[in-house]
């Protein structure tokens, strides 16, 4: 239980997702935390301080002056208490608010006023989170050092579907504990991730890609960055877009650029993990003009991409760990054991098309992991940051050990 004896500042904003929050206190009061609650004004619409003071067992401030004592909550006081300070609900214009040292309330008094670390998790309408003025907030409180709980993809209070859920309280909790579970071991080490798939274009307008959705990479990137390490997120076209301020994304679109950008970062990583579904095949020609429709067929002449793993699992120098990923329909493990030992990996993680919730585009991934002297585990299926978080214990047992 890394939470237990942690100081943690919980900030309720005015979404329709405070309601949430009631489950986040009793989660971190379960975990042993010592959780203060401090609203907005708005947010005690949606959800009674009363409610969130008797789960938390702490009075709930959501003004400067208490309206109980007539005492003056000390915003300094309450900044400097906390181990971790986290805003969740976080509204766009509370974003806003913070990211331009806007102070017109207690919680972005104490906002400003804190020394610990500061978790944004942000819930609101789809396209309030995808404006440029939102998305430039959020780059704005990175660069201060803040910390982004990504929202989640489902539908929203507007019964539109898309990002802009508030992250489940357990998956908040999960990404605390793992903020709180950085090892000695982890700390400093160099990591590089390819994630998320290659597009080889065909002409102007048409190209060979795959389902690929890069959450899994980036899930596992998150894992890595959060406790400690310097993660290095090689990325093929995705809307995904890591938090982390230890994560360095380097966003490509062809096998050919992957290949460069991670060749680029391989002597200087103590762990490479191979996550990409990188396109096997490319186009001989790219057309210049758009192909246009002629006859009831079309040929196109293809020619094998670099196998980017195999490539740079022959240049690993001692110390160095590879994980490769292999997703599989037939004779799964046999396929990936082979592909471990011909590209030189000392682990590689099995997905099989024919487990449900495994492999492209689902939040859930069911692995196998096997190693160079043929051990397998398997695991269960998981939302893919636990999945994440199974592989960084790996990575971890097997760096503790030297």
């Amino acid at each position: 239980m890394n939470l237990k004896g942690k100081k943690i500042l919980l900030g309720v904003t005015g979404s329709i997702a405070a309601y949430k929050s009631a489950l986040l206190v009793r989660l971190l009061v379960k975990e042993a935390a010592e959780v203060r609650v401090v609203m907005t004004q708005s947010a005690t619409e949606f959800i009674t301080p009363l409610t969130l003071s008797t789960l938390s067992k702490n009075p709930v401030l959501s003004s400067f002056i208490s309206a109980e004592t007539g005492e003056w909550n000390n915003h300094v006081q309450h900044g400097l208490w906390a181990d971790l300070m986290i805003v969740a609900p976080a509204t766009a214009k509370v974003l806003s608010k913070c990211a331009n040292g806007h102070c017109d309330d207690l919680l972005t008094a104490i906002y400003l006023s804190a020394r610990c670390p500061v978790f944004f998790a942000p819930a609101m309408d789809v396209d309030m989170f995808r404006h440029p003025s939102t998305q430039r907030n959020i780059e704005t409180l990175t660069s201060y050092g803040n910390h982004f709980i990504s929202p989640e993809h489902g539908e929203l209070a507007s019964g539109l579907i898309g990002d802009g859920r508030l992250a489940e309280p357990e998956n908040i909790v999960k990404i605390l504990n793992a903020h709180f579970a950085k090892r000695p071991a982890v700390a400093a080490k160099r990591v590089l991730i390819t994630a998320g798939p290659t597009v080889e274009s065909i002409d102007p307008v048409r190209f060979i890609s795959n389902r690929s959705s890069g959450k899994m990479g980036y899930a596992i990137a998150e894992a890595f960055a959060a406790s400690g390490a310097l993660v290095t997120l090689v990325s093929g076209p995705t809307h995904l877009k890591a938090s982390h301020p230890n994560i360095l994304t380097i966003p490509v679109e062809t096998a050919n650029q992957m290949l460069n950008a991670a060749n680029s970062n391989f002597e200087g990583s103590d762990l490479v993990i191979f996550a990409a579904a990188v396109a096997d095949y490319m186009p001989r020609r790219v057309a210049d003009q758009k192909i246009k429709k002629q006859g009831d067929s079309m040929s196109l002449d293809l020619v094998k991409t670099t196998d980017i793993a195999a490539t740079l699992g022959q240049m690993k120098k001692p110390g160095q760990i590879i994980i490769g990923f292999a997703l599989e329909t037939e004779n799964e493990l046999a396929h990936a054991q082979d592909k471990l030992a011909r590209k030189n990996f000392d682990y590689i993680v099995l997905n099989s098309l024919n487990d449900p919730g495994a492999g492209f585009a689902h939040d859930t991934n069911k692995i196998t992991v096997i190693d160079k002297d043929k051990n397998v585990q398997q695991f269960d299926l998981k939302s893919k940051d636990e999945v994440a978080q199974d592989i960084f214990n790996i990575v971890l047992a097997k760096w503790s050990e030297a």
